[in-house]
């Protein structure tokens, strides 16, 4: 089967479709310069379109992997936007780990898995 990539670059693809399966680059808020629920959002808001363009949604994700800055300090906040946009009775599988971001204003990362729908 093909392997389809869209928004390519030399460096990355932000969606990748093979065998059903939607694979989503690390997504970032467009505005690094909010806190963690403004970026958090953002960063949801850029997912649920970029699966729209693959032909699925949020409640087709399998896997989320969040990247966040601080996790001492933003995981309570990240989590209060997370829960109130995961489609009900569609939690995928996830992990959320503390990372170095490549620019300091950076809070949140996220890649994602899904099944098109």
């Amino acid at each position: 089967m093909a392997i389809e990539r869209l928004h390519s670059n030399k460096r990355l693809s932000n969606i990748v479709i093979h065998n059903g399966i939607v694979h989503l680059a690390g997504q970032l808020a467009n505005n690094h310069d909010g806190d963690i629920r403004t970026q958090t959002r953002e960063t949801l808001a850029n997912i649920d379109a970029l699966l729209a363009q693959a032909g699925s949604d949020k409640s087709q994700i399998l896997s989320v992997t969040i990247y966040l800055k601080d996790i001492q300090n933003d995981f309570a906040a990240m989590n209060e936007i997370w829960e109130s946009w995961v489609a009900e009775g569609h939690s995928p599988a996830r992990a959320c780990v503390e990372a170095a971001m490549f620019k300091s204003t950076l809070l949140v990362e996220m890649a994602v898995v899904a099944v098109q729908s």
